[in-house]
């Protein structure tokens, strides 16, 4: 343990809402992880890297079947580091905290959504179905490379080429937009020029596009006196590395970050084919309540295994008296498989959403606390609001509103007492 390297990256992490428990040894490590939810594991590396692979190994084994995902920082040898699984990802030291952040919250949504297409293979096999096996997409990775051919950022493309990447180079944004519009990419690497002007407005650009938001994105500066590492994280940068890097490292790095995130796309894609699987609510695409009651229940014994939070939350389309002539014409009625589907596609993949009534439906999110519950329902109602359905000729189009209750569920009370209390929020009724 480098506490000249943990102890900052651990400040900071606690500042930004990820509290943080430090051990100072595999003994203290495997006891933190019996004693506290701890959702990943940043390893500092050592001289032996060896021993830090058994560590992590060590760590994975004990949280088993869930997933921990773990983060290595510093350098390891390759040969040391993905064949056997230790690591999720490397970053090279030092670690920003935000750039950490940003990190960790993308492994452990993968992590999530990898235990809940397990948990939902489990359910649909309960029901005779079976769901495909995860298949990361086959052939080289993608890497778009964005800014002009200078003789450093033409090194750093032939050493991705070198690692069997796919590379295609983009010399403006105009360009890189193009790509990025027509083409899938793995990973994409910005070339910090003589400023970091452009390449971080392109980044920003990119995080305001809702399909390249989780693209991984690595800022290659020409000398490391040029970053400003905290304003680089926050505008949604992966990694940055300077040119002063050895090109055969940055580029490593580079395929560490493209493989995650085909890896984390693949489980996202597997999820999606649960719609076809044929158990589903016909109209809608949606669980329905007899597979969603089975599902939560296996959604909470896994929760509270992991020690991983659960909610769950209950969106009633709201009887407001200017809905009284859509309900009597039936246009309502004709709506609500509209709806359903909206409901469907505006929650994360690893989420569970079911029609349980014919105008209520009901979310389970791993992962999420009630508060983050309750702001997913406020947000796909919000989107939902500014969609005007069809009504009678001469009629002007509607528009329905929610009614939104949120509930974590206890493990003293179970999922069914959880979803009960976000209902009775949901009618605005007091939930003990």
């Amino acid at each position: 343990m480098d506490d000249v390297l943990a102890e900052p990256l651990a400040r900071g992490l606690d500042r930004l809402g990820w509290p943080s428990v430090t051990a100072r040894g595999l003994n203290a490590a495997l006891l933190a992880l019996a004693d506290f939810p701890l959702e990943a594991v940043i390893i500092v590396m050592t001289k032996d890297a060896g021993q830090d692979r058994e560590a992590a190994l060590r760590l994975k084994a004990a949280r088993a079947p869930l997933r921990l995902p773990t983060l290595a920082l510093g350098a390891p040898p390759r040969s040391e580091v993905a064949d056997e699984g230790a690591y999720d990802l490397t970053l090279a030291a030092p670690l920003d905290p935000i750039q950490a952040a940003h990190r960790l919250e993308q492994l452990v949504r993968t992590a999530v959504a990898e235990e809940e297409f397990v948990l939902r293979s489990q359910t649909f096999a309960e029901h005779g179905r079976r769901l495909p096996h995860v298949e990361p997409e086959a052939g080289p990775l993608r890497v778009l490379t964005i800014g002009e051919p200078a003789p450093k950022f033409l090194g750093l493309s032939h050493a991705l080429k070198a690692n069997a990447a796919e590379v295609t180079a983009a010399f403006t944004a105009y360009t890189a937009f193009d790509y990025l519009h027509d083409r899938a990419f793995d990973a994409v690497v910005l070339w910090g020029g003589e400023t970091q002007t452009e390449a971080l407005s392109i980044a920003a650009g990119m995080r305001r596009n809702t399909r390249l938001y989780h693209l991984p994105t690595l800022l290659y500066l020409r000398s490391s006196r040029q970053a400003d590492l905290s304003e680089a994280y926050r505008r949604g940068l992966s990694d940055v590395a300077a040119a002063d890097t050895p090109e055969s490292e940055t580029a490593l790095r580079v395929i560490d970050l493209a493989k995650a995130y085909r890896r984390e796309q693949a489980v996202r894609r597997a999820l999606e084919r649960a719609r076809g699987s044929g158990l589903m609510d016909a109209s809608t695409g949606l669980f329905t309540r007899e597979l969603f009651a089975a599902h939560l229940a296996r959604l909470s014994d896994n929760s509270h295994g992991g020690r991983r939070p659960l909610a769950v939350a209950v969106l009633r389309i709201a009887n407001r008296p200017d809905l009284n002539s859509a309900r009597a014409g039936g246009w309502l009625d004709r709506a609500l498989p509209q709806i359903g589907s909206m409901v469907g596609r505006l929650v994360r993949a690893e989420d569970t959403a079911a029609l349980i009534a014919p105008d209520v439906y009901a979310l389970a999110l791993p992962g999420a606390s009630e508060a983050a519950a309750f702001a997913a329902a406020e947000r796909i109602s919000a989107v939902i609001a500014c969609t005007a359905f069809q009504a009678a000729q001469g009629q002007a189009p509607f528009t329905v509103a929610f009614d939104i209750g949120a509930a974590e569920v206890r493990y003293e009370d179970g999922a069914a007492r959880a979803l009960e209390r976000a209902a009775m929020k949901s009618l605005g009724r007091k939930a003990s």
